[in-house]
């Protein structure tokens, strides 16, 4: 499967939103809004409010992304 391009998820994202609230249930609305579905800004917010490394923290977003057809 391919990751949706950066645009392609801007313009989507508020519709994905629903989901990574699930997905990151620690993260609030606003601040998945404000990440625009960039993985850079979504796998820094994971890293530090779940404390996990950045490694661990991308793969999660790369799985997230790749779910989003």
């Amino acid at each position: 499967m391919k990751i949706p391009s950066s645009d392609q998820l801007k313009g989507k994202w508020k519709q994905h939103v629903g989901a990574a609230k699930v997905a990151w249930g620690e993260l609030t609305e606003d601040e998945l809004l404000k990440s625009q579905g960039h993985s850079e800004k979504l796998a820094g917010l994971i890293e530090e409010r779940y404390a996990i490394t950045r490694d661990a923290a991308d793969a999660q977003v790369k799985r997230f992304l790749n779910t989003l057809q």
